[in-house]
């Protein structure tokens, strides 16, 4: 079940509810785009600008049918539509006892969450019930792995605490979430001891991401939140609103979502020369916490891919809320991928490393050509090239 993002300009967008999102949904890829809309509006944006006015114009009203009818069945149909509404207030009463369960199972999961969090942390140890039940395999599993643990030295790593990058790890065993974590945002994200989640007095939830103390911000705590709409949607369900996430202290130089370009210029005239620099934003996974803002109804220079870029900021939330959170220790290892249904990534989503390292050459040769010019603060692009992923 899913309800359009209620915008008086983008009427059209889908998210999940913020109870019923499938377990085996597959992550939405930043490169999905609408079969045959690209094509066209590169073909004549003005043609297809037109087209939509005009769609638009026609969406609910009416074509004379209804009203055609005798005046003793449009009656009829009145009072359908008077059952229908009173089929409507009952939907929204079942979403608001599904949420209220997911609370009341919430308040139940939290102390696992709590122990979790000791456990990743070096602040306690697992008990030995826990470690038996956790070492349970199918024989399957265990004709695999038994020749491996009969090597196993048990004193090894002894002085580790906790498990290093446990998070890091989960997150980028998430095919979503790895696209948006950049080489540079690693060793940030090497220092996140805990990612929790919290729903909202009003419809909503908020994401809570924990640091330890680093050399890249000031913040203990990062959050993102998403709320919904007061009004419930066609069918009961909650409609997605907005995003709003928590202002990063940066250290000084340590921003990882800009960096600094510096640039030689030479007067025409004089002939002298001057290095110029400036700040340019970056890829980077901290872009998450400046998320996209819905246009406004008088804003005339709506971003086109605006549409995308809040339906995949809304879907990477609810990944994180429904997947990561609540089996974290299954993406650390991998397991869960078996799960997911990675088919449904399509073709177009993947390119060889080859063609991207040619392309690289090819742009770093053009910008040498163009002009002379130095990065300072720079680091690496993410895996995949995800233009959607650029937060504003």
């Amino acid at each position: 079940m899913s309800e359009p993002i209620r915008n008086k300009k983008l009427d059209n967008i889908t998210a999940p509810t913020p109870q019923n999102t499938p377990a085996n949904a597959a992550p939405i890829s930043s490169r999905a785009q609408q079969p045959g809309v690209t094509s066209i509006k590169e073909a004549n944006p003005a043609l297809v600008s037109m087209m939509q006015a005009k769609l638009g114009s026609l969406v609910g009203r009416s074509s004379g049918y209804i009203e055609s009818l005798p005046a003793s069945v449009r009656r009829r149909v009145a009072g359908l539509k008077g059952i229908q509404k009173e089929h409507s207030k009952l939907e929204a009463e079942f979403q608001e006892e599904v949420l209220q369960l997911e609370k009341k199972y919430f308040a139940k999961f939290s102390p696992l969450y709590e122990t979790r969090a000791k456990i990743v942390n070096g602040a306690t140890e697992p008990t030995e019930e826990q470690v038996k039940v956790g070492e349970q395999k199918d024989e399957e599993e265990e004709e695999e792995e038994q020749s491996a643990e009969q090597e196993v030295n048990k004193d090894e790593g002894a002085d580790i605490k906790g498990i290093p990058e446990f998070w890091l790890s989960a997150m980028k065993n998430h095919p979503s979430v790895a696209e948006m974590i950049t080489d540079r945002d690693e060793g940030a994200l090497k220092h996140l001891t805990d990612i929790r989640m919290e729903y909202l007095d009003r419809p909503g939830f908020r994401l809570i991401f924990e640091f330890e103390e680093n050399e890249y911000f000031e913040n203990k705590t990062l959050s993102k939140t998403y709320y919904y709409q007061e009004e419930n949607g066609y069918g009961g369900d909650f409609i997605y609103d907005h995003a709003e996430g928590e202002k990063i202290n940066w250290k000084p130089s340590k921003d990882l979502t800009v960096k600094i370009e510096s640039k030689k210029q030479r007067n025409k005239t004089t002939k002298q020369t001057r290095v110029v620099k400036k700040t340019v934003p970056v890829e980077s996974f901290f872009n998450f916490f400046d998320p996209p803002k819905p246009p406004t109804e008088d804003d005339e220079d709506a971003d086109p891919e605006i549409e995308d870029r809040l339906e995949l900021d809304y879907q990477l939330g609810e990944d994180i809320k429904e997947k990561i959170i609540p089996r974290a220790i299954d993406w650390f290892t991998g397991e869960a991928l078996q799960f997911e249904n990675i088919d449904d990534f399509e073709e177009g989503d993947f390119e060889d490393e080859d063609d991207e390292e040619e392309e690289d050459e090819l742009s770093d040769d053009r910008d040498d050509d163009e002009d002379d010019s130095d990065e300072d603060n720079d680091g690496s692009k993410p895996k995949q090239e995800t233009a959607e992923c650029k937060q504003s």
